[in-house]
């Protein structure tokens, strides 16, 4: 093989599950594993076959899949201690299992071997040896991985060092070498990698890793320049405790960084949009902060970041966005220059012209509001807005006459909260009402289905986010609150905020925002479509 090429296993659908918060149906499953299957990824672990009903079931449904690139791995352990292979359940559920590639973990640390398991070294060998002659007699691909393999190569070396070679004598295609707890540091793992080299062949050698010190992603890298070959990872990080090796992180790493070839420069171009896809599935909302992938990797906030990188992205960018599927963003805050605010204003397709006086004035506003609990660079929709109006390239679509919300409560039923609102559009007037499980909510029914008769496309758009955040806490229940919408329709997501004492009026001006903002950019397509 080439030593430029590096295998990707993905165990998102096993031992990402293991996750706080993480849970996929057995379609769930399928659905990512056709994802990575298309991707490029080498081996794709579907779950633990002699654990729970689901897992059984997504192997019986992948059954029905032609997996293109991708090996689908079925996981379980070594046999049981004083059972035949051909008698245990674990081994016999891989089997029927029916995937091209089994992955079996046993103990290379002697305290799980005589104290966990209750049984002598020795036994623990030739449970090894038995499980793996037994699946390899059968025409599996075996994976073996070793379990706490770092741990036990610090407190006994010899003896995790003679499970490795029990596994290799008998057959294993991979010994994956793993740190089950999360411990090692990047230079104990190197040194520990470099000496199983010696006897395990570059093209069979591969790593697991955990993130309990924050150093999953840099342990696998790690063991890679030492002489590993596979790469076993979730995506974005999911796992036990404080989750797995990111594979995001690594491939872009290994790939960008170290030119190993993980996956086609098409998929590369992917990256971003699988994190977001398993992330939604997982149901899980997405880390900006996450590397290559997230939303804030390329995003610029400080006024000499932002005019440095109109001039050279490589300013302070460490690679491409669009390599990795990813754009560059530029925040507008209270630390912005003029410079930022050219930069927005192109990205948010607002013409500024060739008026500074212009920009100024926008950058003068944004500073004034933000010293008042306003937070632009998380409401692109309201900062939209804003510059449209100061340029004068925004007309209201409609006026507020007035609006009354009350709330009512017997005993101890629900709270029932109705709005009724009055606007008007041109010369003409609406006046609706609506009920909602909330004042906010009740509030947004009533003012869609005033519009709604003048502006249909309304309909099209829903809430995805709705968040309150206190700007100053010293003046208790007096003090200002931040609300920031998220909306959607089937183009576009976008954000939005309102700030005021009164939780209503803050709200308010989000909604009216996020549904003008909808109206701006409709408008705006359609002139350019004519």
């Amino acid at each position: 093989m080439d030593k430029q090429n590096i295998f990707i296993y993905d165990t998102t659908l096993r031992d990402g599950t293991q996750g706080e918060k993480i849970n996929f149906s057995a379609e769930e499953k399928l659905r990512i594993a056709q994802r990575l299957d298309d991707m490029g990824f080498h081996y794709i672990e579907g779950g633990w076959p002699g654990s729970n009903p689901k897992d059984v079931r997504f192997f019986e449904m992948a059954k029905g899949i032609a997996f293109r690139n991708a090996r689908l791995t079925a996981f379980g352990s070594t046999r049981k201690p004083g059972v035949r292979p051909e008698k245990c359940r674990n081994l016999r559920a891989l089997l029927r299992a029916d995937t091209p590639a089994v992955a079996i973990f046993g103990k290379s640390w002697d305290l799980h071997a005589t104290e966990i398991l209750g049984i002598s070294l020795e036994e623990n060998l030739e449970m090894i040896r038995d499980s793996v002659v037994f699946l390899k007699a059968r025409k599996k691909e075996v994976i073996y991985d070793a379990e706490h393999f770092f741990d036990g190569w610090r407190c006994n070396p010899a003896y995790a060092l003679e499970t490795i070679k029990a596994a290799l004598d008998a057959g294993a295609d991979w010994i994956v070498l793993c740190d089950t707890n999360g411990g090692a540091m990047p230079h104990d793992l190197t040194a520990a990698v470099r000496e199983v080299a010696k006897i395990v062949p570059f093209e069979r050698l591969g790593i697991h890793v955990h993130n309990d010190c924050g150093l999953a992603v840099a342990n696998t890298i790690a063991a890679v320049h030492a002489g590993a070959a596979m790469v076993q990872g979730t995506i974005n990080g999911y796992g036990e405790r404080c989750g797995n090796a990111d594979l995001t992180s690594v491939i872009g790493n290994l790939q960008l960084k170290m030119g190993r070839r993980c996956l086609p420069e098409d998929s590369l171009r992917q990256l971003a949009n699988l994190s977001f896809y398993v992330s939604d599935i997982a149901n899980v909302r997405p880390i900006p902060f996450r590397p290559f992938v997230g939303t804030s990797a390329f995003a610029h906030k400080g006024g000499v970041h932002a005019s440095a990188v109109a001039k050279n992205p490589q300013a302070y960018e460490h690679i491409r966005p669009e390599w990795v599927g990813n754009r560059q963003r530029v925040l507008v805050s209270d630390l912005a220059g003029k410079g930022s605010i050219v930069l927005k204003a192109k990205e948010l397709g607002v013409d500024l012209g060739d008026n500074e006086a212009v920009s100024r004035k926008i950058l003068h506003e944004i500073k004034r509001l933000e010293d008042h609990g306003f937070q632009f660079d998380a409401a692109d929709g309201s900062l939209s807005l804003l510059m449209k109006k100061i340029t004068g390239a925004f007309k209201e679509p409609f006026t507020l006459q007035c609006f009354n919300i009350t709330n009512a409560k017997t005993g101890n039923n629900p709270s029932l909260c109705q709005a009724t609102i009055k606007i008007s559009v041109g010369d003409e007037e609406e006046l609706t009402a609506a009920e909602g499980n909330g004042p906010v909510n009740a509030l947004d029914h009533a003012l869609r289905k005033a519009l709604t008769k003048f502006y249909p496309q309304i309909s099209e758009m829903h809430l995805v986010d709705f968040k309150v955040r206190i700007v100053e806490g010293s003046e208790g229940t007096a003090a200002r609150v931040k609300v920031l919408l998220d909306s959607r329709d089937a183009q576009e997501v976008w954000s939005t905020i309102g700030v005021s004492e009164n939780i209503i009026e803050a709200s308010w001006q989000a909604l009216v925002d996020s549904i003008q903002y909808k109206l701006s950019r409709d408008k705006l397509n359609k002139n350019r479509d004519a």
